[in-house]
This record gives C-alpha cells, structure tokens and sequence, in this order.
C-alpha cells in the first residue's frame, strides 16, 4: 500500500521511518516534509500541509490508503473533515475531536463532567480580573493560553511575580481565554494511547520529556528538550491506575458526548501523592516523545494502525533496550533566535530525526526553526543510552545550536 505522512518535524520523520519499514507499504510519501526525510520518503515539498484541497487530490490522485496527520494544526483545521470524501484511512482525528487539544477549556469541561483526574482550574477571559485573581490565589500557579500555541503557550509561575508576568505575556489583549490551573506536583510521564471511539489501548511502554530549556528543569517552558523510554520509576500499577482512570475514561466520555475519535491520545500525566492526574490531552504523538517510543518500537507499526482501525486485540513489542533522545535547538529558542546557520555533522550520527533543518545553495544544511533536530542514543539501560546519545550529540559542528546535558537525571536518580 502506499501511506502517505503529513508534517514537517521530527516527528513525522520517525512516523514516515516507521511506516517504511512496514511489511505492508510500498511507498511512503510526506507533505510537505524536511529534506532529511528523503532517505526513507517521497518529499511532496511543493504542497503545504494547510492546502486540504491539494492534499486530497494528491491522496485520490496516488491512490492513498493511509493518510496519518503528525501535527496539531492541521488537525485543529479539519484536514481528517477533507479527508473523508477519500477512500483513504486517516489516522487522526476530526476538527470535533481534536478539540481535546485544540481548547484547554474544552478538555477541563470534560474532564470535570466524567470525574477524569486533573488539577482544580478557573477560566479567565479579561485581562483586568486575570491581574486581580493573581493577586490572590495560591502560588503557584499554572496559566495556559486557551488554544494553540506551540508548546509555548504555559507558563509555571512559581512566584506572584511570574504569574504577573503571565499575564503580561498571555494576555495580549484586554480579552483573553486562558486557565489558571493548579499547581500539580510530582512525576510527569506521557502515555501514547491508540483511541477508536471506546475501543483505547495505551502504549505499555513510557516516555517522559523534558520541557524547560536548560540543565536541572531550569528556563522557560519549551515544546521539549529531549526524552528517553522507557521510565523505570513509574511501576506497571501507575499505568494501570492512568489507563482505568484516564485513558478509558477519555475515551467514553468522547463517545457519550457523540464525539467520533479515531487515531491518538497523548496524555500529558503527573504521579500525584493522590494518584496520576491529567496535566494536557494532544490529539497526535508527542514530540520529542514519538522519536525515543517508536524507535523501541519493535511492532510494525502499519499493521498495528489496520488493527485499532478494525477494533482487534493488539499487542505492542518492544525492543530490549533504553532510548534517549537529546534535542538541539537554535540559540535563543523559545524566544527569538537567527536562521540560516550551517549545521554540519549529521553523516556521521547513527540515529537521529530532523525537524528545522533544510539544504541550502551548497547542499549544506542550515537551521530552518527553533527545535532543529533530535539525536538518539541506545543501550541496554538509561544510563548507556544517555552516553550514546550525548556521543551523537558531539558529532554535530555548529555555532547557532544548544542542548540540555542532563536528558534521563530523573531515571538515573531513581535509581542510585
């Protein structure tokens, strides 16, 4: 068959990877792509992934069976809308759907209706009350800009005068939706869990990334700074108590709502003294958690999306190893940062997924966005694949790239 991956990051590059080693596909095509995916795609550069008309031509045109949507926005967007009036199967959900991302409102809604566990929230939508309200309630505090906003769209104030900051920064206009949650504290994990309307299966194998900028989960929030899977500190009955309490739950409370959910649920989770709660629901993989997941994925990973499509019992297989994997990103990110900067190296990485990165005049490759790209490690436990990955990692020549140097602390803490 022929399958073809919308996106651009690191992301779709794993998924289009994946997909071509499928005993199922032919050809792997992915719109609009990055110019590192070649090696293991068709790159449809000329075609953007907000042109719906043009993707379901393309999809007709090339005779698509799978169609699988990496980012948020085009899903947000209602390309999976557009897709229906195609043959193909898409793995992503519709615009109704995809609102469990697209509105931190929407998401703490249903999550209160059908007692999902997650951090006591209020919604403000003026600037003035939202300045008043931090005047007062407890610190810390948790504010999110309703809708998206690049993994850059929370802020953790620790102090009252970061929650004014927040304000400052979120409120760009007298009216504003943004929720002001509660400060949750304890482990964060991610579980990937594949939804068909009540049929949910959550991967058996973690990830945690790690979100602020720099060393010792210091700096500003970012979309990632890196990952590893699986985490050892988090036992089987965690995940168990995450997928009766809130992977299945989600999954009903969509379809008693009259929401048709097919495709994936991230969910962002935090191990509280009173049990795992909800801190965001994504409707795609995570990223950079799908780079370390599905590379220890051992399952074909086509075959696996024919059986959630059909509602048949799955089993995920795993390889024997540990996956880490370490972002590098341009200086300044998730601020400003220039463009344009050769980076150099990559030839002579063993793993690694590119997400802003493109060739320039020369064929060298220069920083194209903030998260340029992700290098992986391997090994038998955390503590080897952090040094292969950190191993990959100075191989790559560059004056305009930073990365964390502590990706996997929380695993190796736990267990010293």
């Amino acid at each position: 068959m022929k399958v073809l991956v919308i996106g651009s990051g690191g992301r779709e590059h794993v998924l289009a990877q994946k997909c071509s080693h499928s005993k199922l596909v032919d050809e792997v095509f992915v719109i609009p792509g990055n110019d590192a995916m070649s090696k293991v795609a068709t790159i449809v550069s000329e075609i953007q992934e907000s042109d719906h008309e043009l993707i379901k031509d393309f999809v007709v045109e090339h005779e698509i069976e799978w169609v699988i949507i990496g980012p948020e926005q085009p899903l947000i967007d209602g390309l999976t809308d557009a897709l229906e009036q195609t043959n193909a199967k898409v793995f992503g959900p519709n615009k109704a759907a995809a609102q469990l991302e697209g509105s931190k409102e929407f998401a703490k809604k249903i999550m209160e209706k059908y007692n999902i566990p997650t951090a006591e929230y209020q919604t403000i939508t003026n600037k003035d009350e939202a300045a008043e309200y931090v005047e007062q309630c407890k610190i810390p505090i948790v504010l999110k800009k309703d809708g998206l906003a690049a993994g850059k769209g929370v802020i953790v104030a620790l102090t009252r005068d970061e929650a004014r900051e927040g304000i400052e920064t979120l409120y760009e206009t007298q009216n504003e939706k943004v929720v002001f949650e509660e400060f949750l504290d304890g482990e964060e994990y991610s579980v990937m869990t594949f939804v068909n309307n009540e049929f949910a299966v959550p991967f058996d194998c973690i990830a945690q990334d790690h979100k602020r900028a720099f060393d010792g989960d210091q700096g500003p929030n970012t979309g990632g700074m890196g990952a590893y899977c699986p985490v050892p500190h988090i036992s089987e009955e965690v995940l168990q108590e995450t997928n009766q309490k809130i992977a299945q739950p989600i999954a009903d409370a969509l379809v008693n709502e009259g929401i048709n959910y097919f495709g994936l649920i991230y969910i962002g989770a935090i191990l509280t003294e009173n049990g795992p709660k909800v801190i965001e629901f994504n409707a795609r993989f995570g990223d950079p958690e799908a780079q370390v997941l599905l590379t220890r994925l051992d399952s074909d990973f086509v075959e696996l999306l024919e059986k959630v499509y059909k509602k048949e019992p799955i089993t995920l297989e795993w390889k024997d190893e540990s996956v880490v994997g370490v972002v590098l990103a341009s200086k300044g990110y998730p601020g400003t940062y220039k463009k344009g900067y050769v980076v150099e190296g990559l030839e002579e990485l063993d793993q690694y997924f590119v997400s802003a990165l493109k060739k320039n005049d020369n064929g060298q490759f220069e920083n194209n966005g903030g998260r340029v790209m992700i290098a992986i490690g391997t090994g038998d436990h955390i503590e080897s694949a952090q040094k292969n990955a950190y191993e990959q990692v100075s191989k790559i020549k560059s004056d305009i790239l930073f990365y964390r140097n502590d990706i996997g602390h929380k695993a190796l803490k736990a267990q010293k």
